[in-house]
Protein backbone atom coordinates (compact mmCIF):
# COMPACT_ATOMS: atom_id res chain seq x y z
CA UNK A 1 0.00 0.00 0.00
CA UNK A 2 2.51 2.39 0.76
CA UNK A 3 4.51 1.55 -2.23
CA UNK A 4 1.44 2.78 -4.76
CA UNK A 5 1.00 5.54 -2.47
CA UNK A 6 4.79 6.59 -3.52
CA UNK A 7 4.85 5.76 -7.27
CA UNK A 8 1.21 8.03 -7.52
CA UNK A 9 3.33 10.60 -5.63
CA UNK A 10 6.28 10.35 -7.69
CA UNK A 11 4.36 10.10 -11.61
CA UNK A 12 1.72 12.67 -10.23
CA UNK A 13 -0.98 10.38 -9.71
CA UNK A 14 -2.78 11.46 -6.45
CA UNK A 15 -2.12 15.62 -7.19
CA UNK A 16 -4.72 15.35 -4.05
CA UNK A 17 -1.82 15.29 -1.45
CA UNK A 18 0.59 18.19 -2.89
CA UNK A 19 -1.56 21.25 -2.58
CA UNK A 20 1.24 23.35 -4.17
CA UNK A 21 2.08 20.99 -7.08
CA UNK A 22 3.34 22.31 -10.82
CA UNK A 23 1.36 21.23 -13.23
CA UNK A 24 3.85 21.14 -16.40
CA UNK A 25 1.06 19.80 -18.97
CA UNK A 26 -0.35 23.19 -18.74
CA UNK A 27 3.01 25.28 -18.08
CA UNK A 28 3.11 27.71 -21.08
CA UNK A 29 6.80 29.57 -21.74
CA UNK A 30 7.74 32.41 -23.34
CA UNK A 31 10.31 35.12 -23.55
CA UNK A 32 9.28 38.60 -23.20
CA UNK A 33 10.43 41.77 -22.02
CA UNK A 34 8.79 44.11 -19.42
CA UNK A 35 5.88 45.37 -20.90
CA UNK A 36 6.42 43.75 -24.93
CA UNK A 37 4.96 41.19 -26.68
CA UNK A 38 6.39 37.42 -26.88
CA UNK A 39 8.63 36.88 -29.96
CA UNK A 40 7.54 34.57 -32.47
CA UNK A 41 10.31 31.69 -31.78
CA UNK A 42 8.36 28.79 -33.29
CA UNK A 43 8.25 30.90 -36.57
CA UNK A 44 11.65 31.45 -36.28
CA UNK A 45 12.80 28.54 -35.75
CA UNK A 46 10.39 27.00 -38.73
CA UNK A 47 11.69 29.39 -41.25
CA UNK A 48 15.13 28.27 -40.30
CA UNK A 49 14.16 24.62 -40.49
CA UNK A 50 12.77 25.74 -43.96
CA UNK A 51 16.37 27.14 -44.85
CA UNK A 52 18.19 24.27 -43.90
CA UNK A 53 16.02 21.54 -45.56
CA UNK A 54 15.51 23.61 -49.00
CA UNK A 55 11.46 22.66 -48.34
CA UNK A 56 10.41 26.17 -50.46
CA UNK A 57 9.23 25.92 -54.18
CA UNK A 58 11.27 28.02 -57.06
CA UNK A 59 10.10 31.20 -57.14
CA UNK A 60 9.45 32.21 -53.47
CA UNK A 61 11.25 34.75 -51.95
CA UNK A 62 13.05 32.53 -49.90
CA UNK A 63 14.31 30.25 -52.47
CA UNK A 64 15.76 33.85 -54.14
CA UNK A 65 17.48 34.26 -50.95
CA UNK A 66 19.06 30.61 -50.11
CA UNK A 67 20.12 31.09 -54.27
CA UNK A 68 21.45 34.63 -53.64
CA UNK A 69 23.46 33.61 -50.25
CA UNK A 70 25.09 30.45 -52.13
CA UNK A 71 26.45 32.65 -54.94
CA UNK A 72 27.71 35.02 -52.69
CA UNK A 73 29.33 33.16 -50.54
CA UNK A 74 31.12 31.29 -54.09
CA UNK A 75 32.15 34.68 -55.34
CA UNK A 76 33.04 36.20 -51.88
CA UNK A 77 34.95 33.66 -50.24
CA UNK A 78 37.55 33.22 -51.99
CA UNK A 79 38.19 36.85 -51.38
CA UNK A 80 38.03 36.91 -47.89
CA UNK A 81 39.07 33.49 -47.07
CA UNK A 82 42.72 32.99 -49.02
CA UNK A 83 42.68 29.36 -49.66
CA UNK A 84 46.10 29.84 -50.37
CA UNK A 85 46.04 28.18 -53.50
CA UNK A 86 48.08 29.24 -55.41
CA UNK A 87 50.04 27.55 -58.83
CA UNK A 88 53.56 26.46 -58.42
CA UNK A 89 55.81 28.82 -59.99
CA UNK A 90 57.77 26.86 -62.77
CA UNK A 91 60.95 28.57 -63.57
CA UNK A 92 61.16 27.10 -67.30
CA UNK A 93 64.64 28.18 -69.24
CA UNK A 94 64.11 31.26 -70.54
CA UNK A 95 65.42 30.68 -74.01
CA UNK A 96 62.95 29.17 -76.49
CA UNK A 97 62.63 25.62 -77.30
CA UNK A 98 60.79 23.98 -79.87
CA UNK A 99 59.70 20.07 -79.22
CA UNK A 100 58.96 18.26 -82.14
CA UNK A 101 58.25 14.66 -81.83
CA UNK A 102 59.73 11.76 -83.89
CA UNK A 103 59.92 8.57 -83.47
CA UNK A 104 60.06 7.29 -80.16
CA UNK A 105 61.32 10.15 -78.55
CA UNK A 106 61.50 14.00 -79.41
CA UNK A 107 63.71 16.50 -81.19
CA UNK A 108 64.45 19.55 -79.03
CA UNK A 109 65.71 22.51 -81.27
CA UNK A 110 67.12 24.75 -78.41
CA UNK A 111 68.59 28.58 -79.09
CA UNK A 112 72.53 28.58 -79.24
CA UNK A 113 72.42 31.63 -77.01
CA UNK A 114 71.40 29.15 -74.27
CA UNK A 115 74.43 26.94 -74.21
CA UNK A 116 77.63 28.30 -73.39
CA UNK A 117 79.96 24.99 -72.97
CA UNK A 118 83.00 24.73 -74.99
CA UNK A 119 83.49 21.04 -74.70
CA UNK A 120 80.79 17.99 -75.30
CA UNK A 121 80.26 17.00 -72.04
CA UNK A 122 79.29 20.46 -70.74
CA UNK A 123 77.56 21.12 -73.68
CA UNK A 124 75.30 17.95 -72.81
CA UNK A 125 75.18 19.21 -69.60
CA UNK A 126 73.53 22.52 -69.96
CA UNK A 127 71.10 20.84 -72.43
CA UNK A 128 70.05 18.55 -70.28
CA UNK A 129 69.75 20.93 -67.86
CA UNK A 130 67.58 23.03 -70.43
CA UNK A 131 65.18 19.97 -71.59
CA UNK A 132 64.54 18.47 -68.33
CA UNK A 133 62.34 20.84 -66.80
CA UNK A 134 60.18 21.05 -69.70
CA UNK A 135 60.22 16.98 -70.07
CA UNK A 136 61.42 15.57 -66.89
CA UNK A 137 64.19 12.85 -67.08
CA UNK A 138 65.25 12.17 -70.42
CA UNK A 139 68.28 11.25 -71.79
CA UNK A 140 70.41 12.72 -74.73
CA UNK A 141 70.67 10.18 -77.58
CA UNK A 142 72.69 12.60 -79.72
CA UNK A 143 73.11 16.42 -80.55
CA UNK A 144 73.83 18.18 -83.46
CA UNK A 145 74.67 21.87 -84.12
CA UNK A 146 72.98 23.93 -86.22
CA UNK A 147 74.78 26.85 -87.99
CA UNK A 148 73.77 29.28 -90.63
CA UNK A 149 75.90 30.54 -93.83
CA UNK A 150 78.77 32.19 -92.08
CA UNK A 151 79.69 28.96 -89.88
CA UNK A 152 77.93 31.05 -86.46
CA UNK A 153 76.17 28.57 -84.24
CA UNK A 154 72.47 29.14 -84.55
CA UNK A 155 70.61 26.17 -82.63
CA UNK A 156 71.23 22.82 -81.34
CA UNK A 157 69.29 19.87 -82.27
CA UNK A 158 69.06 17.40 -79.51
CA UNK A 159 67.46 13.90 -79.71
CA UNK A 160 66.49 13.11 -76.13
CA UNK A 161 64.11 9.82 -74.61
CA UNK A 162 62.95 8.67 -72.03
Amino acid sequence: MERTRAFRLSFGFGTQYMKNSLDLGRAEASISDAGSSPVPMLGIWRTIRGYILWSYERGTIQYDVMVTLILLFVFLSPHYLGYNDKPIDRNPHPTGVVIVPEGSGFVYQIEASAVQGQNEAAIREQLLHIIEPISGEVTIIKYEIVRDNKSNVQSYKVWAQR
